[in-house]
């Protein structure tokens, strides 16, 4: 039925089963309502990076969707840990005839996704239903020294989505019509703000630079805390930069020095053109900033250490 999807392992329900073959009833709330969370936790060198942060926030969003846990951190990490190990077997196998389709990374990302589970359709949140638990492996994308070199162009646009963005929600219509905004203007992502002030992109925190200080928004409900808000102040407290949180206007954010994308694909991005115009009123040349090489030196080591640490 899925012939044209590929065969690599995923996780559905407490099996491993191959991609192309999972399937789930028509009638799960995820189908239905979007009524679920998901999480996606990069992995390099074969070891999740900054695992027990990424469940700390898969934790909070099933709390606040009041969808109990289905699995303690270390099933999570077990299941994690299988997929990357057995993505690179089933490539091999698929890709007898094509090896340029082979990996040449041990760098992926892994998708978790759990939602409600399958009940007849009703808006009221039932009780007493086994949640479906989905997971699944990627290689991670990546962004060619010369994008890192020249930085990327976004957009901006108002913050239509909902205010409770703090829940990373598989309901991202919102964030898909966000993201669509930018692809069809032919930019990286689509900067947003609410009231005003700075919210984040359709799919990546935002932080501004003014002065050697990183600005980030606020964390509530209006913004999804991305795992490298904690990270991004480490890396700031490392090589000596400023970091704070506050209500950042669109005045501050077009004077700023330096505007950065975050994300766990992109880890740190510089956005070196906005709407059109070049980003940063101290470098007309358009080009990434010293701030942004730092953190993205920074952001590296910390990658080292966590594998050395792992292993």
């Amino acid at each position: 039925m899925f012939a044209h999807l590929p065969s690599h392992p995923c996780y559905l329900n407490g099996a491993f089963t191959p991609l192309n073959e999972a399937k789930v009833s028509v009638l799960d709330r995820g189908f239905i309502f979007g009524d679920g969370i998901y999480e996606v936790v990069p992995v390099y060198a074969g070891r999740p990076f900054r695992f027990a942060q990424h469940m700390a926030r898969l934790e909070r969003s099933l709390a606040e969707m009041r969808i109990p846990n289905p699995l303690s951190r270390n099933e999570w990490l077990h299941i994690a840990t299988y997929l990357v190990a057995n993505y690179s077997i089933s490539a091999s196998e698929n890709s007898t005839k094509n090896l340029q389709n082979l990996p040449e990374q041990d760098n992926f990302i892994v998708y978790f996704q759990i939602t409600r589970g399958v009940a007849m359709r009703d808006h009221v949140m039932p009780k007493d239903i086994t949640p479906t638990v989905f997971g699944m492996c990627n290689p991670m994308p990546t962004y060619s020294a010369a994008m890192r070199a020249q930085g990327v162009a976004c957009v901006t646009h108002d913050d239509f989505r909902w205010q409770k963005a703090h829940i990373k929600s598989t309901s991202l219509l919102g964030s898909v019509m966000a993201r669509q905004i930018s692809f069809d203007a032919g930019a990286k992502e689509t900067v947003m703000f609410r009231d005003g002030h700075l919210s984040e992109a359709a799919h990546s925190n935002v932080w501004v630079v003014k002065n050697n200080t990183v600005y980030g928004a606020p964390k509530d409900n209006l913004v999804l805390e991305g795992i490298r808000y904690g990270l991004i102040a480490e890396l700031c407290q490392s090589v000596g930069l400023g970091f704070e949180l506050k209500r950042i206007s669109r005045a501050e954010v077009l004077a700023c020095d330096e505007l950065l994308l975050s994300s766990a694909t992109s880890e740190v991005l510089p956005i070196t053109q906005l709407d059109g115009h070049v980003v940063g009123h101290s470098n007309h040349s358009g080009q990434p900033g010293p701030v942004y090489h730092k953190l993205y030196a920074a952001y590296q080591d910390a990658k080292a250490a966590d594998i050395t640490a792992t292993a």
